[in-house]
C-alpha cells in the first residue's frame, strides 16, 4: 500500500457481545478494574451514520475500558441493521475490529483500501471532533479495520 497504516496508531480493539452487562462483569472481575459506564450510542436518528452505503438507524450499548492510552471497547448492538449486528449474527461474540488513528491520512487510506485493495466500507460515523470508518477486511484479515483521523 502506498498509504500505510502506522502500527503506532493502533489504539483500540472492539469486541461485540450479546450481553454487555455479563461481559463487563467478567472483564472487571478478571482484570480487577473499575466498571466503566455503559452509554447508548449513537443517538437515534443520527444522519451522520451509514451502514453499507445507506443511512443507518441503530443504537448500541457501549462501554470503554482504557489501558494506558489503549482502549478496549465492548459493544452490544440493538436488532437493527449495523456492522455490529451483522458480525454478532454471523459469528457470535468476538473481536469486530482493530482501531487505528491515522491523522490526516484517513481519506487516502480509506480510498486506497477501498479502491486498490477492494475492501468495502462497512460503516462511517461522524461525531463532534472526529469520525470512524470500518473497512470490511474481515474475510481476508480475520477482523475489520477501523480507520480514524483522531480519537
Amino acid at each position: 500500500m502506498e498509504n500505510k497504516i502506522n502500527k503506532k496508531g493502533f489504539i483500540q480493539i472492539c469486541i461485540v457481545v450479546d450481553d454487555i452487562e455479563k461481559a463487563l462483569d467478567r472483564w472487571t472481575t478478571i482484570f480487577n478494574i473499575e466498571r466503566p459506564k455503559i452509554s447508548i450510542n449513537p443517538p437515534p436518528g443520527n444522519s451522520d451514520l451509514t451502514y453499507r452505503g445507506e443511512i443507518a438507524d441503530y443504537t448500541m450499548k457501549m462501554a470503554v475500558m482504557e489501558a494506558d492510552g489503549f482502549f478496549i471497547e465492548l459493544v452490544e448492538p440493538d436488532e437493527n441493521p449495523s456492522t455490529f449486528r451483522e458480525f454478532l449474527n454471523k459469528h457470535g461474540s468476538g473481536v469486530h475490529h482493530l482501531g487505528f488513528e491515522v491523522g490526516d491520512q484517513r481519506d487516502a487510506i480509506v480510498e486506497e483500501l477501498n479502491q486498490k485493495e477492494g475492501f468495502d466500507i462497512r460503516t462511517i460515523g461522524i461525531y463532534p471532533g472526529s469520525s470512524w470508518t470500518v473497512m470490511d477486511t474481515e474475510k481476508e484479515l480475520g477482523v475489520n479495520l477501523n480507520i480514524k483521523p483522531v480519537r
